[in-house]
């Protein structure tokens, strides 16, 4: 399976909005991250789509990395 690039070694800080659809990039390749552009169409990557549940602050994550799909888990630490 190809690797995403790092766009990233830091989640980005984003403030989302609840019951809106956000589609997270999981290529790498989009120049509006942390979300998609559609750049993954000449990957094999998907982008991830999250909602919430409320109106916060969310870290996404920006090393393409983390077990937490599109949240950081810090795994960017050990990059």
């Amino acid at each position: 399976m190809p690797e995403p690039v790092i766009v990233q070694k830091f989640p980005f800080k984003e403030s989302v909005q609840k019951d809106i659809d956000y589609y997270w990039c999981k290529c790498g390749l989009s120049s509006n991250q942390p979300f998609c552009d559609g750049s993954h169409q000449s990957t094999t990557f998907i982008p991830e789509k999250i909602s919430f549940d409320e109106n916060s602050d969310v870290y996404f994550c920006g090393c393409k990395k983390s077990s937490n799909g599109a949240l950081c888990d810090g795994t960017h630490k050990e990059l």
